[in-house]
């Protein structure tokens, strides 16, 4: 029952992250599409509002622990269309590598925890089901 209880925290604590990331999608999207355009993104606009809904079904999916499978599967999208083009450390200038080395790291560490989820058996304890 503790292990379940610590589940349910770092669930809360990671759904939420990913839930305020994709909300951040669309509260900052003009300043995002600019960034994605500045990294080439074809169709920006649309790149960001797609990628914040990938964020949103992801996080809302670990909230609730509803088809987690599917969530997981929408953080892994994210991650692996944003992390080798928005954070290409080997293709920018001195003074940007160092942050987006950093940016870089961070997403392939948060992708390879989403991916450990899939070792948890379903359905998750806590969860909203349906």
């Amino acid at each position: 029952m503790v292990y379940d209880l610590l589940f349910l925290v770092g669930r809360l604590v990671a759904g939420s992250y990913y839930v305020m990331s994709g909300a951040n999608h669309f509260m900052k999207w003009d300043m995002l599409t600019g960034y994605a355009k500045s990294k080439d993104v074809p169709l920006a606009k649309w790149a960001v509002l797609f990628s914040g809904l990938l964020l949103l079904l992801g996080g809302a999916s670990i909230l609730t622990g509803v088809y987690p499978q599917i969530g997981v599967l929408c953080i892994a999208v994210f991650f692996l269309g944003v992390t080798f083009k928005m954070h290409n450390f080997w293709a920018v200038d001195k003074e940007e590598q160092m942050a987006q080395k950093i940016n870089f790291m961070k997403n392939m560490a948060l992708l390879g925890s989403a991916l450990m989820w899939l070792a948890i058996q379903t359905p998750w304890p806590f969860n909203l089901g349906l």
